[in-house]
């Protein structure tokens, strides 16, 4: 006894069911016959999904909170240089209008601020690396 049977091909075993539709320009469609004439492939749908699953795609996470700390720690070094431009005023400043005395204890009480400058300076170089160790090199490999 034979089996009923219709006609027409054997079923697939792992039809393609999911459709994805987008639109071009003219000048994005005349773009992508080009390549696809280059390609070789005999069918559209073989090329695009060639293009989609056969490149590398990269993808960028953007961090707030790094990005939010590079632009606080530019303004702060904008700062910083902009202190030391004070600096090299203040000193000028005091050779020429003060006397030998007076200039030596000013540059003294200065030395020390700029000392206390320099240690906040080096917490935020330790901070700074702490915090690429911990969140901007470990993200790259991700």
């Amino acid at each position: 006894m034979t089996a009923n049977r219709k006609g027409g091909r054997k079923p697939k075993i792992d039809r393609a069911i999911h459709r994805y539709v987008f639109r071009l320009t003219d000048a994005e469609n005349a773009r992508f016959l080009s390549l696809y004439e280059q390609s070789g492939l005999d069918n559209k749908a073989k090329f695009i999904v060639s293009l989609l699953f056969e490149r590398k795609i990269n993808s960028v996470i953007i961090d707030k909170g790094a990005i939010d700390y590079c632009t606080k720690l530019s303004q702060f070094f904008t700062q910083f240089r902009a202190i030391g431009v004070n600096y090299n005023q203040i000193v000028k400043i005091l050779h020429t209008n003060f006397g030998d005395k007076k200039t030596v204890f000013y540059i003294g009480k200065l030395e020390a601020q700029t000392i206390e400058l320099a240690n906040i300076c080096r917490e935020i170089l330790v901070l700074s690396k702490k915090f690429e160790a911990e969140y901007l090199i470990k993200n790259e490999h991700l």
